[in-house]
């Protein structure tokens, strides 16, 4: 080795990475010639200190846990003052949270900022997940989902207070996403959002690291990459300039989520509602965990701070604990959506709060193959189908069979039961159910049925 790949080699020792090249006798000149330009753009100091936090972080985490890494520290639920509940307050509650969080959105106060770094590995698919298509009646890909959510709460906050709106939509991706998802929204233009309202940004991409600080090949002749997750989001709106574009536009709300939730609520009312009305800083979602070792982390206090403890940090004893009236002591599991204000992100201030949701309503990630039991393109599609049902049956509609026959109803589906017909109901025409009874009540429809803006206004019509 010399020239070039010396060069390389001695900043790898400097940075005690020198590991990285052991295999360099058995490459092709391509996988060389691949390595040497990944290894180039690393910073030989950067390297170094980015393997010593990771290794010190390894060292904190095992100090504060116990026997099989479990935590040692005091954990207590999510106190009452700060949870908040969509299934156990009244109806005059959400509808002053929704009204606050309407209010906002009007402002052109909120924006959502989607994380939508990951590839379909685990699909199956070799794009990313929000160009997934679920097998929907209407075919809609994720992506599409959530920009029509976009559009119809725009509409509704429009609606209720008066004032055009604009709801920017940032999109972190990775650098394996950004370049394919650009070229998708540009083939779909942009889903009928402005161009200069959807904000694509890339994630900074750091090598993994073993326990003990060392970096990792993925392969002989290639470096193992994941997204900066050690306060990756803060660098990249740092380094992208994303939050000088939120300050420009007077973003103070930010609804951050997964890509992968085919029923996320984009930039819920009712939640930016509560938040706005509890003064918080930042807040998170939490649906009731199912059983009590279900795989979702726990959102709970360690030592009198909120975070979220993954599962597999809690002892059985603790996951099995009950309140007196039977339900789970640490039950708010996190599905990763979160609310923050513009000054947390800048500051990191502390006001947290969590909202606990329906799982049925609000739920259903897409990570696995149908070969898989749970979280599928099956599992994904009946949820979002059986609440479309749901929504119908609520706004007065009857489902017959091809004899005109009534289909006997379910109001208690949850999402995996599946339901009985297939519903559909454009994001554009409801955004939560609402508004459905001027179309839907005491009308007779068969199976499979798509409610979408060329249906509604043809039922208009015919009134």
């Amino acid at each position: 080795m010399g020239g070039p790949e010396e060069a390389i080699r001695t900043r790898l020792e400097r940075a005690g990475q020198a590991h990285l090249l052991r295999f360099w006798a058995e490459l092709e000149p391509t996988q060389r010639a691949s390595l040497r330009d990944t290894l180039a753009q690393l910073d030989a100091e950067e390297l170094s200190e980015h393997c010593k936090r990771a290794a010190e972080a390894c060292a904190r985490e095992q100090g504060g846990r116990g026997q099989a890494g479990r935590l040692q520290g005091n954990l207590e639920p999510i106190p009452a003052e700060v949870l908040g509940s969509v299934c156990r307050s009244d109806g005059a509650t959400r509808a002053r949270w929704e009204e606050e969080g309407l209010r906002q959105i009007s402002q052109d106060k909120v924006a959502v900022l989607l994380l939508a770094g990951g590839q379909g590995t685990r699909l199956g698919v070799p794009y990313p997940k929000g160009m997934y298509d679920v097998g929907l009646p209407s075919h809609k890909t994720l992506y599409q989902i959530q920009a029509e959510r976009i559009r119809r709460v725009e509409q509704l906050a429009t609606e209720r207070f008066g004032t055009q709106c604009v709801i920017p939509w940032y999109i972190m991706t990775s650098e394996f996403t950004l370049g394919p998802t650009e070229k998708f929204f540009q083939e779909h233009n942009y889903f009928h959002l402005k161009k200069s309202n959807v904000i694509m940004f890339e994630q900074r991409m750091l090598p993994a690291v073993t326990f003990d600080g060392k970096a990792i090949l993925e392969e002989k002749g290639k470096l193992a990459m994941a997204p900066d997750g050690n306060g990756g989001l803060y660098r990249a709106l740092v380094d992208n300039k994303i939050l000088e574009d939120m300050d420009r536009r007077g973003i103070q709300f930010i609804h951050v989520y997964c890509v992968d939730n085919i029923l996320v609520k984009m930039a819920d009312p009712i939640f930016i509602g509560f938040c706005v009305s509890k003064g918080a800083d930042c807040g998170a979602k939490v649906v009731e965990k199912a059983y009590p070792t279900e795989p979702v982390g726990v959102v709970c206090r360690v030592d009198g701070v909120c975070q979220v403890v993954e599962y597999s940090e809690i002892t059985l004893e603790t996951a099995q604990m009950r309140n007196p009236d039977g339900r789970l002591t640490f039950s708010a599991g996190n599905i990763c959506n979160h609310f923050f204000t513009r000054g947390f992100l800048q500051e990191i201030a502390e006001n947290f709060v969590a909202f606990e949701v329906l799982r049925e309503d609000e739920f259903s990630p897409l990570k696995n193959a149908d070969t898989a039991d749970k979280d599928t393109p099956t599992t994904a599609r009946q949820a979002l189908l059986s609440q479309h049902y749901r929504w119908a049956l609520r706004a007065g509609a009857i489902f017959v069979d091809a004899n005109g026959q009534r289909i006997p109803e379910k109001h208690s589906l949850s999402g995996n039961e599946g339901s009985p017909v297939v519903c559909e109901i454009s994001p554009l025409v409801s955004y939560f159910g609402e508004g459905l009874e001027m179309y839907l009540k005491a009308k007779n429809l068969q199976s499979p049925f798509v409610l979408d803006e060329a249906v509604m206004k043809s039922m208009a019509q015919h009134e």
